[in-house]
C-alpha cells in the first residue's frame, strides 16, 4: 500500500513540474509573439507524404500548463481518496495519466488525423474511467457517455475524409478555403463533447465516476477540448452564428434553472460546468475567441476545486451526495469548507476572484457589441441563476442545522492528510489566475464606454441570485408538480419521458408513449412512421384491382 502511495506522490510531482515547465514556455512564446510547428516525415512514397506535426504556440502552451497542474493536484488528492481502501488504485491513476496523454495529443496537434487519436483516446479513456465502480450505475452512464461522444468521432472521420479533397489535413493553412459545412460539422461534433443541447444528458450521468475523474474529467478537460477545438478552427465569417448562439444560450439558461431543483451534490456542479460550457460557446459565436479562452482556462480552476471540495465532505459523510442530509459541514470541516466557498464565490463571479475578471468581460463585451433584448435577456439571466443555485448549495451543505446521522457526525473530523494540499493551491490559483492572466495578454486594453446602468446590471443580478437563492432555500412547493419533474430531469432530455408523451398523445400507441423526445424526432420516430406508411401500403395493394392500379399510376407520376 506505501508503494501504491508513493506512486501517486511521484506521478504528481512530475506531473506539477511539467506544468510549470509548459507555463514557462508559455510565458516565453507569448513575450516573443513565436510559434513553433515541428513536422515528423513518417512516410514518404512517391506523391504521398504522411507526417507527424506539433504546433507549439502561447495558447496550447497555457491550456497544457492548466490541465497538467490540475491533473498534479488529483493525482495528489486520488493517493488518499482511491489508494486508501482498494486494491486497483494503480490501475486508476494509470487510467488518469493516459488520460492526460490524450489530452496532450489533441493540444498539440494542427492535423486532424492526430487530432483524432486524443479525441479518441480520450472518449474511450473517460468511459474506463466512468465505469471504475463497476455497479449497473455506473455501466449505463459509461454507456450513455462513449454512445453521445462516438457521434462527435463520426463527425471528425467524416471531415477527415471530406479535407482530402484539399490535399492536406493540416487545417491551420486552409482556414479561409474551406467549404461552410466542414465547419459545421466539426462544431456539432465538439457540440457531442462539450455537451449542449441535444447531447447535454451524459454530463451529469457521468457522474457516477470517482470524484478525483469528475474533477479533472467533466470540468477542465475533457469537456473543454470541444472549446478548444472551435477555438483552433476559428473562422470569425462562419463562427459569428446567430443560430449555435442561441443554442449555447439555451444550454447555459437549461442547466442554470435545472441545476436549482437537483438534490445530488455532484449532479449540481456537473449541470453548473454545462452552464459554463454554454457560457463559453455563445461567447465564442459572438465572435470573442480571446475571452472563450479566458473563461475556459479560469473556470477550469476554480470548477476543479468545487469537484475536489465536494469530494471531501461525500468521502467524509460515508459516501452520501443528497444534499438535504448534510448541513453544518463547516464545523469539522473548516478549511475544506473555506475553498468550496472561495470555488463557488468565483463561480457566481464575485468581484475579483478569478471567474469575475472574465464573465463580467464577456458580458460587458457582449453589451457593447450590440446584443438584441432576447439575448441580453437571457445572458443576465444565467449570471442571476448562477449565482441563485450556487448560494443554494452553500445553505444547505453549510449554513443549516445538523440533519446526518451520529454514527456519521463521529467520523467527520477525520484527517484529510494530503488532500488538503490540492485544495489549498487551486484555491490560491482560482483566486489569482484570473487577474494575472488578463494582465499578461493584455486583455484589459479593450476600452468600453457603457452606461452607468447596464455597467451596475451584473453586479445587481448576481446580487439579485443570492438573494432570492437564500430566500427560496425556505419556500416550499410554489409550482405545479409537473414544473418540477420537467426541471428535475433536464427538461426531459434522458428521463420522465413517459410523463411527457402521456400528456401530449392521449391515442393508444404504446411506442409513443414510452420514446424520449430524442428518440421522437430522431431514429426510432423515423423508423416507426416508415413501418407505418409501409404497412398502409401493404394494405392498399392487397385492396381491388383499381386500388391497385391507381396506386401504380400515382408512383409514375412521382416518377415522372
Amino acid at each position: 500500500m506505501l508503494m501504491m502511495l508513493n506512486l501517486y506522490y511521484i506521478w504528481s510531482l512530475l506531473l506539477f513540474l511539467a506544468s510549470l515547465l509548459f507555463l514557462g514556455f508559455s510565458l516565453n512564446l507569448m513575450l516573443l509573439d513565436y510559434s513553433l510547428m515541428i513536422e515528423w516525415i513518417l512516410l514518404s512514397f512517391n506523391s504521398v507524404s504522411m507526417s507527424y506535426l506539433i504546433f507549439v504556440d502561447w495558447i496550447s502552451m497555457g491550456f497544457c500548463f492548466v490541465v497538467f497542474f490540475i491533473s498534479s493536484m488529483v493525482v495528489l488528492y486520488s493517493g488518499v481518496y482511491m489508494g486508501s481502501y482498494n486494491y486497483s488504485s494503480v490501475r486508476f491513476l494509470f487510467l488518469v495519466l493516459m488520460f492526460v496523454t490524450s489530452m496532450l495529443l489533441m493540444i498539440v496537434s494542427p492535423s486532424l488525423v492526430s487530432i483524432m487519436l486524443g479525441w479518441d483516446g480520450l472518449g474511450l479513456v473517460s468511459y474506463c474511467l466512468v465505469i471504475y465502480y463497476s455497479s449497473l450505475k455506473s455501466y449505463l452512464a459509461g454507456m450513455l457517455t462513449c454512445l453521445i461522444n462516438r457521434l462527435g468521432d463520426i463527425g471528425l472521420l467524416v471531415s477527415i475524409s471530406w479535407l482530402f479533397g484539399y490535399g492536406s489535413w493540416n487545417f491551420m493553412f486552409y482556414l479561409d478555403y474551406y467549404s461552410n459545412l466542414i465547419f459545421y460539422l466539426i462544431i456539432i461534433s465538439s457540440f457531442t463533447k462539450s455537451a449542449q443541447i441535444p447531447f447535454s444528458s451524459w454530463l451529469p450521468a457521468a457522474m457516477a465516476a470517482p470524484t478525483p475523474v469528475s474533477a479533472l474529467v467533466h470540468s477542465s478537460t475533457l469537456v473543454t477540448a470541444g472549446v478548444y477545438l472551435l477555438i483552433r478552427f476559428y473562422n470569425y465569417f462562419i463562427f459569428k452564428n446567430y443560430f449555435f448562439l442561441f443554442v449555447g444560450i439555451l444550454t447555459m439558461s437549461m442547466s442554470s434553472l435545472c441545476a436549482n431543483y437537483e438534490f445530488d451534490l455532484k449532479s449540481i456542479i456537473a449541470l453548473s460546468t454545462l452552464s459554463q460550457l454554454g457560457l463559453m460557446m455563445s461567447c465564442l459565436f459572438m465572435g470573442l475567441v480571446d475571452l472563450s479562452l479566458f473563461h475556459l482556462l479560469s473556470h477550469a480552476m476554480f470548477k476543479s476545486l468545487l469537484f475536489l471540495c465536494s469530494g471531501v465532505i461525500i468521502h467524509l459523510m460515508g459516501g452520501g451526495q443528497d444534499i438535504r442530509i448534510m448541513g453544518s459541514v463547516c464545523v469539522n470541516l473548516p478549511l475544506t469548507c473555506s475553498c468550496f466557498n472561495v470555488a463557488n464565490m468565483s463561480l457566481c463571479g464575485f468581484p475579483f476572484l478569478s471567474g469575475f475578471y472574465s464573465k463580467d468581460f464577456i458580458v460587458e463585451m457582449g453589451a457593447f457589441n450590440g446584443l438584441n433584448m432576447f439575448f441580453f435577456i437571457f445572458f443576465y439571466l444565467g449570471l442571476g441563476l448562477t449565482s441563485l443555485y450556487s448560494i443554494r448549495l452553500i445553505y444547505y451543505t453549510l449554513l443549516v442545522g445538523y440533519n446526518y446521522n451520529s454514527f456519521i457526525h463521529s467520523s467527520l473530523g477525520g484527517s484529510i492528510y494530503c488532500m488538503k494540499y490540492s485544495l489549498v493551491l487551486l484555491s490560491a490559483s482560482s483566486m489569482t489566475f484570473g487577474c494575472v492572466f488578463m494582465w499578461l495578454t493584455n486583455l484589459d486594453l479593450s476600452f468600453l464606454i457603457l452606461p452607468f446602468t447596464i455597467k451596475i446590471l451584473s453586479l445587481l443580478m448576481v446580487s439579485l441570485g443570492v438573494y432570492l437563492g437564500y430566500g427560496l432555500s425556505f419556500v416550499s412547493y410554489l409550482m405545479p408538480n409537473k414544473y418540477y419533474f420537467l426541471n428535475g430531469s433536464m427538461w426531459f432530455m434522458y428521463s420522465y419521458s413517459h410523463g411527457l408523451f402521456k400528456a401530449n398523445y392521449t391515442y393508444g400507441v404504446t411506442l409513443l408513449k414510452t420514446m424520449y423526445w430524442g428518440e421522437f424526432y430522431g431514429g426510432a420516430g423515423l423508423s416507426f412512421y416508415l413501418s407505418k406508411i409501409s404497412n398502409l401500403m401493404q394494405f392498399m395493394f392487397f385492396g381491388s384491382l383499381s386500388g391497385f392500379c391507381l396506386m401504380v399510376i400515382i408512383w409514375l407520376f412521382f416518377l415522372i
